[in-house]
């Protein structure tokens, strides 16, 4: 099925927001939850699979949901539908602080696989689908389990990453990156997760135990902000601030936060 050819804008800086414009009968397939607003005309609806397919059965849909079920998605996505005669537009937003990429698979050399929570959205006719890790080291300390997304077609994709984003393209080289900063990369590239080198280096540098490896021809994008790190942060933080918080009530309460410097 050939893919939509919507329009699309990047709004905003670190917490973006990507909006799509549909022509009249165009289609945009989203995550469950990621719509941020959208203008009269465009219609919406929850259904099981991404639409590519028109003539899937329903014991295919109900695979396809059994697989995303694994993945910890919901077998859901919406479809938001330009039921009007005139253009209209759709917005989606990423769910914590980073940037949006738009992936033109049509002008990539191979299929993207990315994080299994990445995906935003994409055009109608993107087939978005589940990929296996076939190795046992990617699968057991790469970051991302024994599952990715796999996005395939001829149109646009969006995906989220956190903090800031480079894309780098290899030519037969091997680079070495910490396993939780992949945010996607083409499935012409090998990628597999090795030791960081020598015990000590692996106890005390900080970096992790393990490096993810991506060899070959293709290209990657990296996110300098994962979420998996935020969220470490956050709760590393979280019994302090509760601390900080309990003489909320009290007379001193206040005047204890001013001595503190909060």
């Amino acid at each position: 099925m050939k893919s939509d050819e919507i329009d699309y804008e990047l709004i905003g800086n670190d917490m973006q927001i990507v909006e799509v414009e549909l022509d009249p009968e165009e289609t945009v397939v989203a995550e469950a939850g990621a719509m941020n607003y959208l203008e009269e005309d465009i219609e919406f609806e929850a259904k099981m699979g991404d639409g590519s397919k028109p003539r899937q059965g329903m014991m295919g849909k109900l695979f396809d949901a059994g697989k995303r079920a694994l993945t910890g998605e919901s077998i859901f996505m919406t479809h938001f539908k330009n039921c009007g005669n005139r253009k209209r537009k759709v917005a989606f937003a990423a769910p914590y602080p980073g940037k949006i990429i738009c992936m033109d698979l049509n002008n990539l050399s191979s299929d993207v696989l990315c994080q299994k929570d990445s995906f935003l959205c994409a055009a109608l006719g993107t087939q978005i689908s589940i990929a296996f890790q076939k190795r046992l080291g990617a699968g057991f300390f790469g970051g991302e389990g024994f599952i990715l997304q796999k996005l395939q077609g001829d149109g646009k994709a969006f995906v989220h990453a956190g903090g800031t984003v480079i894309a780098k393209e290899l030519h037969g080289e091997t680079l070495r990156v910490d396993t939780g900063c992949i945010v996607a990369f083409e499935s012409s590239l090998q990628y597999d997760v090795q030791m960081a080198g020598g015990l000590k280096s692996m106890f005390f540098s900080g970096e992790g135990l393990f490096l993810a490896t991506l060899q070959g021809y293709g290209r990657v994008w990296l996110q300098s902000l994962p979420f998996s790190r935020l969220a470490d942060r956050i709760i590393e933080a979280a019994p302090s601030l509760q601390g900080k918080n309990k003489g909320e009530g009290s007379a001193l309460g206040g005047f204890g936060r001013l001595i503190d410097g909060d």
